[in-house]
């Protein structure tokens, strides 16, 4: 497999902003799944422990065979190596330091709840508490996405026309708990540019693959 890209990730995951970057792109991979945010799911964490000690997805190899994890890290790497796709903005482009800078702040402040959100029980002993910190939780993403929100003035999307790796980004993680109900309310303005990625012709077959909508996706 020394000519394509080899990704672990799971159906619903945040790995699946990496294969939508990878299929944006055009680059060949081949896809592990491994959902690791299964509790129970201890094979899939066996399955991913050579590429990712931590037992996450997404963890990335490139055909030389190097390995890279964290979602936000991968996304900014393949949009250096692949400056044709237009996604990630140039080390010159004014808008590269804000692309950072919301990529950094979509991993660390919402995204990185996700490990408790999966399974509150990785920190709290009484299973009366789950629901105090599932709630507490989904107000403090809602809180993160207002002030990114506040902060940023998109056009067509988040840094101005051109689409960039960092809506892949949003669109992918707004779809997780709170959902998008939620999202919509806090951030109205970037809730119409991830409604711009959801319909993108280049995505409609990826979606309905990896991601798929039904009825009621967006506020369960």
């Amino acid at each position: 497999m020394a000519d394509r890209y080899i990704l672990y990730s799971a159906l619903g995951s945040g790995g699946v902003a990496v294969e939508a970057a990878l299929t944006l792109i055009g680059a060949a991979y081949e896809l592990i799944e491994a959902p690791t945010y299964d509790p129970g799911a201890k094979a899939a964490g066996d399955r991913i422990l050579g590429a990712n000690p931590m037992r996450q997805v997404p963890a990335l190899v490139f055909p030389s065979g190097e390995v890279m994890t964290e979602s936000a890290a991968i996304l900014v790497r393949l949009g250096e190596l692949h400056p044709q796709a237009g996604l990630s903005p140039a080390a010159d482009d004014p808008r590269r330091s804000q692309f950072l800078r919301w990529m950094g702040f979509v991993s660390s402040a919402i995204y990185a709840h996700y490990w408790l959100k999966d399974d509150p029980m990785r920190l709290v002993s009484d299973p009366a508490q789950v629901a105090v910190v599932e709630d507490r939780l989904n107000q403090r993403i809602a809180e993160c996405w207002a002030i990114m929100e506040r902060q940023v003035a998109p056009a067509r999307y988040i840094l101005g026309d051109a689409m960039t790796l960092l809506d892949v980004y949003v669109t992918v993680v707004s779809r997780f708990r709170p959902r998008r109900q939620r999202f919509y309310e806090v951030a109205p303005r970037m809730g119409e540019v991830v409604r711009r990625v959801d319909e993108d012709p280049r995505l409609t077959a990826f979606w309905a693959e990896r991601y798929p909508f039904f009825e009621g996706w967006d506020r369960m």
